[in-house]
């Protein structure tokens, strides 16, 4: 049930991948006043052509905010690629939607966000976490694992080489699809009442060495994982040409793997998207190409 379908909501960075995701299921599960929100209205007339309220909405532009949150119910705020720079733009439009009478906040985070050194982009997410908390308005903060899609950034290199690195303890990660993930988020843009955290996995956690296995499976080529300590692995990806600050947050997201934050298994995907969650061979299978098979 879509309770909140005629409520006047909002997706933020709706130009991106997942926010058109997000748009295109709150048209399809009934929405009758969406607004997209982007910094360059212009590259979503398509949704405009289809009832949707586009408006300027930049995160760096705190002028823009007051604006764009005008008249709005509900929001969803899709964390921003501003590595760096995210607390600032988040709370300040945390702020514009109190400000303009906001009733409830979804937020797209991480697993495991906290404040702790070790914890890479993580501690972005958790600042922006609290301040939805101090808000005083209902949330609901999906703290979306590790995409699937990622593994594609370097998968044809992986079975090229036929090695698989990743750290010494690997737990496994309950990988999910963006759309899966885009999806569920416009589910509780429609249906979340009262405030809660939930993380929004895949149907199984994957270890590095199943993961090599569905490589050859479905690439017919031989990959093994190789497990090394976390300095030897950052190195490995310095050296690659990675830059070393990127290196460091990859390498503290598979930390957290070990420690088993990455292998929760949680049902949010089928309770917000009424689907189960696409699994992680599945996905590689649809985009074997991108495998070099």
């Amino acid at each position: 049930m879509s309770q909140f379908k005629d409520q006047t909501l909002l997706v933020t960075g709706a130009s991106g991948h997942f926010g058109r995701i997000a748009v295109e299921e709150l048209l399809a599960r009934g929405a009758t006043k969406v607004i997209a929100g982007t910094r360059d209205p212009a590259k979503l007339g398509e949704l405009e052509a289809k009832g949707v309220e586009i408006r300027k909405l930049d995160f760096d532009d705190a002028g823009s905010l007051g604006a764009a949150f005008a008249g709005v119910d509900r929001v969803l705020i899709i964390s921003t690629d501003g590595i760096g720079k995210r607390v600032a733009q988040q709370t300040a439009a945390v702020s514009a939607a109190k400000a303009a009478g906001v009733k409830h906040i979804v937020y797209t985070s991480a697993p495991a966000a906290r404040p702790n050194a070790d914890a890479g982009l993580g501690v972005e997410h958790f600042w922006t976490e609290v301040a939805i908390a101090n808000s005083g308005l209902d949330f609901t903060i999906l703290r979306d694992h590790m995409y699937a899609e990622n593994n594609l950034a370097d998968a044809a290199h992986v079975v090229a080489s036929g090695q698989l690195f990743g750290l010494i303890g690997d737990r496994g990660t309950a990988y999910v699809t963006r759309a899966d993930a885009a999806r569920t988020a416009a589910g509780a843009l429609l249906t979340a009442e009262g405030k809660s955290i939930d993380d929004v996995t895949g149907p199984a956690a994957i270890t590095n060495v199943e993961r090599a296995a569905l490589y050859s499976k479905i690439t017919g080529k031989p990959v093994t994982s190789i497990a090394l300590p976390p300095a030897d692995l950052k190195a490995g990806m310095v050296a690659a040409g990675l830059p070393e600050g990127f290196a460091g947050a990859l390498v503290a997201f598979q930390v957290d793997a070990v420690l088993g934050f990455h292998g929760v298994v949680t049902d949010i995907v089928e309770r917000y998207s009424g689907r189960k969650p696409q699994a992680l061979e599945s996905f590689l299978t649809e985009n074997r190409t991108a495998l070099g098979a």
